[in-house]
């Protein structure tokens, strides 16, 4: 909020160079904000009385708006990698693919572990669950089970996630 948007009875004025003016009526730190050829803007509204501040509005949202910039710069996004198996996989192909994850893995990324069923192989869903248990511990130098397998319609998903 702020100039006249401001209601309410008292609030506790800062001024343009930091130091407290006190507590006064809206209507006054409007006027001495006015005076100053300035904004009076509410910067804790929450707080008993409000706390508002004599600035110019220009200078502080482009200040706000860089600081949100550089703080979105210094994000880390975590993507999360799918590695897709299927229960009569052969060992070296299981090896390419627990690279594959390590890879994933190293760069900081999670990896979902999809274990697929498809037709008569849905009969024996529990016969394969040590295909993932394989899977995990072949990169239990590198990597933490951050969610147990578990069976989700025609596959067994488990999620991975690069050791701290």
């Amino acid at each position: 909020m702020i100039n006249e948007q401001i209601r309410d009875k008292e609030v506790r004025l800062i001024g343009e160079d930091g130091e407290q003016l006190g507590i006064m009526s809206a209507k006054e730190a409007y006027k001495l904000a006015q005076e100053a050829e300035l904004d009076l803007v509410k910067i804790a509204p929450m707080a008993k009385p409000p706390v508002c501040k004599i600035i110019d509005y220009g200078k502080y949202c482009y200040e706000m708006a860089r600081k949100e910039k550089e703080a979105k710069k210094k994000q880390k996004v975590i993507e999360v990698k799918e590695v897709r198996l299927s229960p009569n996989i052969d060992t070296n192909d299981l090896n390419t693919k627990t690279n594959a994850a390590r890879k994933f893995l190293e760069k900081g990324n999670k990896v979902k572990v999809t274990l697929r069923f498809r037709g008569r192989e849905m009969a024996h869903m529990s016969k394969s669950k040590y295909i993932l248990d394989d899977f995990a511990e072949s990169l239990s130098d590198v990597a933490v089970i951050d969610k147990p397998s578990k069976v989700e319609g025609r596959s067994m998903v488990m999620f991975l996630t690069a050791k701290r």
